[in-house]
């Protein structure tokens, strides 16, 4: 190739130019070329003036390369099909310089031939490492070993460069990228870098396709061994040697394939169904281990609702099915925009919310009591103001959802708090339907046993999942709203406490890796929004009171409960009698004397009793053929005697040495009577004789009373020695456990009474904690309080002056019909309560 070259003028050429569109020849290279564009033929025509030489230019996009090959024709063939072509040998690079003329219609070019120079001893490290790296490649593709040979033989470094140009992994840029590179040490740099990421890229692949290959083998085997022993078994069963059942697991297997496990629970899981089929059927482990795999498999792994954020109709769905509770409703109201913000703005990686419908069209439509359920009453059932509404599940904010696995959220735990019957049960119910989630509920009334919480120990017999898990499953999702109901009544004993394993159920930042010691494997519970529901604060231990945000429910007024017995309760017992709506009416006048007349409580349970006696003595007259419509004027017809009467309250205070307390028990706000009397002095003097089931602060609550009225006598003008006698006092229903601080100052009332002669106010009841030195000290419940007094006919109501504020959550009408007096001393109490002296 040298001296064909040398033999002409090395210093410019002038010769034809054919463009190469599809390819890259360079020196050295011998290929044939077909011949049939017009501007080929003329080409190789023209290079007959050119002693048959010509410049073979490669074409990338819409450019030519500005680097050609000076090529020699060294023959014109024919190829098949009759074509046309010629056999080049590639020369020397040439630079392409400017146009020329020439013979014919051929582009003529001039060119300037560039031979390879460079000392191989300068890039022999160069090649030595392109020369491995081309072996290595020819090795992964199967390569014969004459293609090694052959790179090995050859020693121009230039050339060996330019044999990247056959490699099927360089492209047409690089391939005339590698044309254009004159320096050779540049060229070898470039086409060994392009070698090594081509030999990582195939030893990647290589090791794929090894790891493929092992793990299908290791499959296969696995395979031939199962059925092996699948037909082991099979034999055994023939020879009645083995069980009824062929079971290798691969049904489990399988159902594991298709649930959303989490990767940790899925490698458990595993290993457990490795454990089952290394079992002997005879083994009682092989039962245990096949129960565990079915409650795994039973949770709703990756089973999400979709929140419903619309906040327009959550206040819609909590209206329609609640009358009153305001407060109540406005705070779910502000967990659910809380939790709406947060997921808008990107704070939560949550769901994101849909339209208006509830996704639960299936949810069990008998949603409409007005009474709470109970432990033996159906998860379907509501509480108080709830009319019948067909889904069930939440409002709130679980409220820190979902980001990936491992982060959790500060969201708030509810905790309804309220005598039974004021809507507690019904209020979580509503909730779950306005959010769109899943509504599940767990009573914990009477639960001593932790596992009851956490589950048993698989060690166990008959042991099962906790309470927890075991809802998560009935829910059918992962963000359920989960109720905890009576959770003041749980206790503990010597198989735990299960308020402890309460604790990390509901606390935000630990509740993500809950793990029931049945399962043995985390839940993931920060998307459940807990609930929960008490009767009373004060046996709810310390630690699980601090995870939980209180929310009263201190129960109805009489109007409200006239509202909710017309658009709820008395619509459900019609229903469940029988009869249509229009067969039985019934004012609301009538449905105010029941009301009145034959209940007293906070909610409305007993309401719902009273007018479900009603409607049955109805379907009684209908039964009997009465004509419809039947119309109550006198509920007694049906009810029988009434029951309640409000003047009892002022007729138990007509003599001297009683008044009237207020006090909130388990079922409510309620009145209090304080009875006194003087007793002879027979040799104990000064004493004082409590009675009525009194707890200890109530019993120093009586001491500090007397012990006051003794040491200002003077002040009070009272008699000092009628103070110095025995005195005796009673708390009537002794049957009823009762203690706190409240009832001091109407104890120090209807003692001063008793000694003064001068008859408490008829109307007038009192409630506070009083001091050595008079002082009254705020106390807690007053709208209970406020609203029990109200209910029971009494038109003054004495507080403590510090309770002020509390009275904005009395109702509005309540407030208006009744006169509330606020005093800081006993002396104020006393001028307020005590008639005057005639």
């Amino acid at each position: 190739m040298v001296d064909q070259l040398e033999s002409t003028d090395r210093a410019q050429l002038t010769v034809p130019l054919l463009p190469l569109p599809g390819g890259v020849v360079v020196p050295g290279m011998v290929v044939t070329i077909a011949v049939e564009s017009d501007e080929a033929k003329a080409a190789i025509a023209a290079a007959a003036d050119a002693d048959d030489r010509l410049v073979l230019v490669p074409k990338v996009g819409d450019r030519y390369a500005t680097v050609g090959t000076l090529a020699h024709i060294d023959s014109h063939d024919r190829l098949r099909g009759g074509r046309k072509g010629i056999l080049v040998r590639g020369l020397s690079r040439a630079v392409i310089g400017t146009g020329a003329t020439g013979s014919g219609d051929a582009t003529w070019v001039r060119v300037d031939p560039v031979l390879d120079d460079v000392d191989p001893d300068d890039v022999a490290d160069l090649t030595r490492d392109y020369r491995a790296i081309i072996t290595g490649i020819l090795e992964h593709r199967g390569a014969g070993r004459t293609l090694s040979t052959a790179i090995e033989e050859i020693t121009d470094p230039g050339q060996l460069a330019d044999t990247a140009v056959y490699s099927p992994d360089v492209d047409l840029a690089q391939k005339v990228e590698v044309l254009e590179t004159l320096d050779v040490t540049e060229r070898l740099e470039k086409v060994t870098a392009w070698a090594r990421e081509v030999l990582a890229e195939l030893d990647v692949r290589s090791k794929i396709r090894a790891d493929v290959g092992e793990s299908m083998e290791k499959r296969q085997r696995e395979y031939i061994l199962r059925e092996q022993l699948k037909a082991i078994r099979t034999e055994l069963r023939e020879m009645g040697a083995g069980p009824a059942e062929d079971d290798d697991g691969q049904d489990y297997r399988t159902r594991v394939a298709e649930a959303a496990l989490p990767d940790d629970v899925r490698t458990f899981v595993t290993k457990e169904i490795d454990r089952l089929e290394r079992t002997s059927e005879q083994s009682p482990e092989q039962s245990w281990i096949r129960t565990w795999l079915d409650r795994i498999l039973e949770l709703p792994w990756g089973e999400r609702s979709d929140d419903n954020l619309d906040l327009d109709r959550a206040r819609g769905v909590l209206d329609a099915d609640h009358t009153g509770l305001e407060e109540v409703k406005d705070r779910l109201i502000e967990q659910l925009a809380v939790r709406k913000l947060r997921i808008e703005r990107g704070l939560d990686a949550a769901s994101e919310p849909v339209a208006s419908s509830s996704p639960l069209a299936d949810w069990p439509a008998d949603t409409d009591t007005d009474t709470e359920t109970g432990p033996d009453t159906p998860t379907g059932t509501t509480e108080p103001g709830a009319e019948p509404t067909g889904d069930s599940p939440p409002v709130g904010d679980a409220v820190e959802d979902e980001q990936p696995r491992g982060r959790r959220g500060s969201g708030a735990i509810l905790a309804l708090v309220g005598p039974p019957g004021v809507g507690k049960t019904s209020l979580g119910e509503s909730v779950a339907r306005a959010l769109g989630r899943r509504f599940v509920r767990v009573a914990l009334g009477g639960v001593r046993d932790e596992a009851e919480i956490r589950g048993h120990r698989r060690t166990y017999v008959g042991a099962q999942p906790g309470r927890i898990a075991r809802a998560m499953t009935e829910a059918g999702s992962m963000n359920p709203v989960v109720l905890l109901d009576e959770i003041d009544k749980v206790g503990g004993d010597y198989r735990g406490d299960p308020s402890a394993a309460l604790l990390e159920v509901l606390d935000p930042a630990q509740n993500h890796t809950f793990r029931d010691h049945y399962l043995e494997v985390d839940l993931d519970l920060s998307d459940v929004l807990f609930i929960a529901t008490a009767n009373v604060l004060e046996t709810i231990p310390g630690p699980l009171l601090d995870r939980l945000e209180v929310v009263t429910l201190d129960g109805y007024t009489d109007a409200e409960k006239v509202t909710i017995a017309r658009d709820h309760l008395l619509t459900r017992q019609l229903t469940n009698a029988g009869l249509s709506l229009d067969e039985v009416e019934i004012t609301d006048e009538v449905l105010r004397h029941v009301v009145e007349g034959w209940t007293r409580e906070a909610g409305v349970r007993q309401l719902e009793r009273q007018l479900a006696k009603l409607t049955r003595k109805a379907a009684v007259r209908i039964a009997a053929g009465d004509p419809a419509p039947i119309v109550v004027e006198d509920p007694s017809a049906l009810l029988g005697r009434q029951k309640v009467f409000r003047e009892d309250a002022t007729d138990r205070v007509d003599v001297p040495g009683v008044a009237t307390g207020l006090a909130v028990t388990g079922v409510g706000g309620d009145v209090l009577f304080v009875e006194t009397a003087r007793l002879d002095d027979d040799g104990d003097k000064g004493s004082l004789h409590l009675t009525g089931q009194l707890g200890d602060v109530m019993q120093e609550s009586a001491s500090i009373a007397l012990s006051f009225l003794r040491s200002h006598a003077e002040e009070l003008q009272l008699d000092g020695t009628a103070l110095g006698g025995r005195f005796h006092v009673h708390f009537p229903a002794g049957a009823i456990p009762k203690d706190g601080p409240s009832a001091g100052v109407t104890m120090t009332t209807a003692l001063a009474s008793l000694v003064t002669g001068r008859k408490v106010r008829a109307g007038v009841g009192m409630t506070g904690e009083v001091t050595l030195q008079g002082k009254v000290l705020p106390i807690g419940g007053v709208k209970q309080k406020v609203l029990a007094a109200h209910r029971s006919g009494l038109d003054t109501v004495l507080l403590p002056k510090r309770n002020e504020a509390d009275i904005d959550d009395v109702p509005e009408s309540v407030r208006d019909a009744m006169t509330i007096h606020f005093v800081e001393d006993v002396r104020d109490v006393l001028s307020l309560a005590l008639e005057p002296v005639e």
